[in-house]
C-alpha cells in the first residue's frame, strides 16, 4: 500500500515537503511544498522547467513532473517540520527515460525479473572546508599521515556526530565514522541495502552532510580532488547480488577462490569488461581524472586505480574482493551521481552474467609499486573525454542502460568538456607565456 503523505504529514508534525530529484550532472533539484498541497503532489507531481536544469530538454518542453515516490520519504532530522522525498520524473504522463532515478528503477526492474536482487553499500568521503572553499577548516589538521587521527576527528565531533546521530534515528544502522586519509577528509558507514535504497539514502546522504556543515558554519565538498596534493574522495560500493526474497548471496560460495560464486566472478566480469566506459559514470567531471591518475599523494598512496585489474584484500587494484560474497568498486569517486552510480554497476554486471565474462586473472602484487609488471591490463582513461569516447563505443554499455540516457549524457558531457577546454587558465600563462 502506497504511503499517504497527507496522513504522514499530519502525524509527524511535517508543515513542508522537499519534492526532490537528481539531473544528470548530479545536481539535487527540489520544491518546496507546502502539507496541505501535498494530496494533490503526489498524485499529479510538482512542475519544472526541466531545461532549467541538467536534462537534456530545451525551453520548449512541457512541464516535467517530479512525482514523489512516497516510500522514500524522510523527515529532517535537523528541522523536524520538513520532509524529503525523492520523486520520479515525468513528462506528458510518461517516465522520462533520461532521468537517473528512473534509468536506475529500469535496471532494478530487470535484475528482479530475472530473479536477482543487487545490494550495494557506498563508501562517500567529503571533506570539511572553510565557508569559502579555499582550505580545510581544520588548521591544526596537519599531518604527514592523518587517517584514523583520533585528535583530529574529535576536533570535527560537533558536525560527524550530529550527522551519525541523524543516521541512527532514520535507521540506517551507522556504525562507524573515521577520519581518512586527507587532512580534512571524513568518511561515514552506513549499512548497505537495496540498489535503489542505497541511491536514495546517498542522495540525502549529501543533502545532510552538506546542511549540517552549513549549520556549523563549515562546508561540505564531494569534489574528486579539492587539493593538490591530497587523496581524493572515492565513493567505493560493496556489491553483492541475492535472490528475490532477499535471503540468499548467490555471490557466496565458501568452496570458491575468495567466496565468491561462479555467479558472481561473471557479475564482476561485466565489471571489468565495461571498466573503461563505465569511467565516464562513475568518474564524471574533469575534476576526476585528477585523482584516479594522480600522483603520490603526501600521505604516499592515492588510494585510487588507474588500471583496470582486481584481487583478493588488496586496497590497490580497481576491485577488491574484501570478503566472501562480495566484491568492491574502487573506481567511483564524490561525483558519482548516486543513481548512475548503481545503474551502470547492474547494467554492466548483468551483461557479465549474460555473457558467462571472465574478469580475467587477479593480481596479488602492490599495484603502485609493481603495477608496470601487469602488461595486459588496460589503462583507465586520462580524462573526462576518452572516458566518453570509451562510453559512446561501448554500444551493448549504452542500451543496457537505455539509448535515450546515453544520447543525453553524452550530448550534456561534452558541452562540459568543450566549455573546460575553452576555459583559460593561470596554468597556460605560467607555462607559455614567454614562449
Amino acid at each position: 500500500m502506497t504511503l499517504d503523505l497527507a496522513a504522514f504529514a499530519k502525524d509527524k508534525g511535517i508543515k513542508y515537503f522537499m519534492i526532490s530529484y537528481t539531473d544528470l550532472f548530479s545536481g539535487q533539484r527540489a520544491k518546496l511544498v507546502p502539507a496541505q498541497a501535498i494530496a494533490g503532489m503526489q498524485e499529479e507531481g510538482a512542475g519544472f522547467a526541466g531545461f532549467a536544469t541538467w536534462l537534456d530538454m530545451t525551453p520548449a518542453h512541457p512541464d516535467l513532473f517530479a512525482v514523489p515516490d512516497a516510500s522514500s520519504v524522510i523527515q529532517l532530522p535537523w528541522k523536524k517540520d520538513v520532509a524529503w522525498v525523492a520523486a520520479d520524473c515525468m513528462m506528458d504522463g510518461t517516465l522520462v527515460a533520461q532521468a537517473p532515478r528512473n534509468v536506475l528503477k529500469k535496471l532494478v526492474n530487470k535484475a528482479e525479473a530475472a530473479g536477482k536482487r543487487v545490494k550495494t553499500g557506498v563508501e562517500a568521503e567529503f571533506f570539511l572546508i572553510t565557508a569559502d572553499g579555499e582550505q580545510i577548516s581544520d588548521g591544526r589538521d596537519t599531518a604527514e599521515k592523518p587517517c584514523y587521527d583520533q585528535q583530529a576527528v574529535m576536533r570535527r565531533y560537533d558536525v560527524i556526530a550530529e550527522i551519525c546521530d541523524y543516521m541512527l534515528e532514520l535507521g540506517w544502522g551507522a556504525y562507524q565514522n573515521d577520519h581518512e586519509d586527507a587532512n580534512g577528509q571524513f568518511e561515514m558507514n552506513w549499512e548497505f541495502d537495496d540498489a535503489l535504497k542505497t541511491a536514495d539514502k546517498h542522495s540525502f546522504f549529501k543533502f545532510m552532510v552538506k546542511s549540517i556543515a552549513e549549520k556549523h558554519g563549515l562546508r561540505a565538498t564531494f569534489m574528486p580532488k579539492p587539493f593538490k596534493g591530497l587523496t581524493g574522495n572515492g565513493c567505493h560500493c560493496h556489491i553483492s547480488v541475492w535472490d528475490n526474497d532477499g535471503k540468499v548471496n548467490v555471490f557466496a560460495d565458501k568452496t570458491a577462490e575468495f567466496g565468491l560464486s561462479a555467479e558472481g566472478r561473471h557479475f564482476l566480469g561485466g565489471i571489468m569488461k565495461h571498466a573503461s566506459a563505465l569511467a565516464a559514470i562513475t568518474n564524471p567531471t574533469v575534476n576526476s581524472y585528477k585523482r584516479i591518475n594522480a600522483p603520490r599523494t603526501t600521505s604516499g598512496a592515492t588510494w585510487s586505480p588507474n588500471t583496470v585489474t582486481w584481487t583478493g584484500n588488496n586496497r590497490t587494484h580497481m576491485v577488491r574482493v574484501p570478503g566472501p560474497g562480495r566484491f568492491e568498486l574502487r573506481l567511483p569517486d564524490g561525483a558519482v551521481n548516486p543513481y548512475l552510480l548503481q545503474a551502470i554497476i547492474i547494467a554492466a554486471g548483468l551483461d557479465g552474467i549474460e555473457d558467462r565474462a571472465d574478469p580475467g586473472p587477479h593480481y596479488d602484487i602492490d599495484m603502485y609499486a609493481e603495477g608496470h609488471l601487469v602488461k595486459d591490463a588496460p589503462r583507465l582513461p586520462l580524462n573526462l573525454l576518452d572516458a566518453l569516447r570509451a562510453y559512446d563505443a561501448d554500444k551493448g554499455l549504452k542500451a543496457a542502460i537505455g539509448t535515450e540516457f546515453s544520447a543525453a549524457y553524452l550530448k550534456l558531457k561534452h558541452q562540459e568538456w568543450n566549455a573546460f577546454c575553452s576555459h583559460f587558465t593561470q596554468w597556460e600563462r605560467e607555462s607559455t607565456l614567454d614562449i
